[in-house]
């Protein structure tokens, strides 16, 4: 699987590098056949909206467009009313442009461009001898001209962020995979703090990582013709079986009660051996677009434990017990359980996108 993630990061990043080429080899043959000033800003807009998915390019040249607009009107009105001809009243045009423009990009970083466009507008007419209603209009073209070819190239070789959250969610479930030996191993010897963020914090990344990704597929879903899956169910599903493997990290801190360790181990093996496995099978199943697994053998294994512990109750044999035992008995019980319920919720996540997207 690791060859096959290498595989699909590569395939990845080669057709990044082919979309932002074609973007800004069309945006220069447009600037030059419509006579653009400068056709630098139009390739360089070209580069910087074309992204990874189509919904990115759309976010992008959205906030692009928007951040241009807004430090064109200012910049230009700046320039205009406020006369500028020695160098001082130049340095004071360029703080009355730039600093609510930088405030507005402080609180809303999608209008990170405003400040930079508005001291283009301000500052170039110094070196081209024009006029700031010159020098804004010609700001405007060539990002509307970049802006275009970038999206042009975006819909024309789309990079769905549907197939990225695809393959997202196919790492995340093998980290997930992972991560289960470790945390039962805790079971036996205790499973320490630094070594439990360990396990936890490579999940955790690439669930934050997932909902940036299904955030642009939502964005993108407004502009494909296709019958896309749902990804809040997916998400949602996913988050929830991480924060099982939180509960079962937190009930190993400590070892099993030692008068029950080795058969309650045994069967705790058992679980982690076949949850790893079903984790592993359920992300090659996204990405080969097939239905869910079967769980027959995972379930059998969680009810072998989950009976040993109820078996053990029944007899009165956890009344010898410190609480604090009991509790993380309990605890380990439970995070399996939801995890049991978790996974039949990720089955029909996985038979959603194996039949549509």
């Amino acid at each position: 699987m690791n060859w096959k993630r290498l595989e699909v990061r590569l395939s990845n990043a080669a057709a990044l590098a082919f979309r932002l080429t074609a973007a800004a080899l069309l945006a220069l043959w447009l600037a030059d056949r419509l006579k653009v000033a400068l056709p630098l800003w139009s390739v360089l807009t070209a580069l910087v909206v074309t992204q990874i998915s189509l919904g990115r390019s759309w976010k992008a040249t959205l906030d692009y467009f928007a951040g241009t607009i807004g430090g064109v009107i200012w910049g230009a009105c700046v320039a205009v009313l406020v006369p500028h001809s020695t160098e001082g009243s130049l340095l004071l045009v360029l703080f009355l442009a730039l600093a609510p423009l930088a405030y507005a990009a402080a609180l809303y970083p999608s209008l990170t461009v405003g400040p930079i466009t508005a001291a283009i507008v301000v500052l170039l007419p110094e070196m081209l001898h024009n006029s700031p209603i010159d020098s804004a209009t010609a700001r405007v073209s060539e990002v509307l001209l970049g802006g275009l070819a970038g999206l042009f190239v975006s819909f024309v070789l789309p990079w769905s962020a549907f197939q990225h959250t695809r393959e997202l969610a196919s790492q995340l479930l093998e980290r997930m995979a992972n991560a289960v030996p470790g945390l039962v191993a805790g079971f036996e010897h205790g499973l320490d703090e630094a070594a439990a963020h360990r396990l936890q914090d490579a999940i955790g990344h690439q669930l934050s990582e997932l909902a940036s990704v299904t955030a642009e597929a939502e964005r993108e879903r407004p502009l494909r013709m296709a019958a896309d899956p749902l990804t809040g169910p997916l998400f949602r599903t996913l988050l929830r079986l991480r924060h099982d493997l939180v509960i079962l990290g937190r009930a190993a801190r400590s070892p099993l009660p030692a008068p029950f360790r080795s058969s309650l181990h045994a069967s705790l093996l058992a679980v982690g051996d076949e949850m790893a496995g079903h984790f592993r099978a359920c992300a090659a199943a996204f990405m080969s677009r097939k239905g869910g697994p079967p769980r027959a053998n995972l379930d059998a294994a969680l009810t072998s434990y989950t009976t040993e512990i109820e078996t053990l109750r029944q007899a009165g044999e956890l009344r010898k017990l410190a609480s604090d035992d009991v509790e993380r008995l309990y605890a380990s019980v439970f995070a399996l359980e939801q995890t049991r319920m978790n996974l039949a919720d990720l089955d029909r996540c996985i038979d959603e996108w194996a039949h549509r997207g």
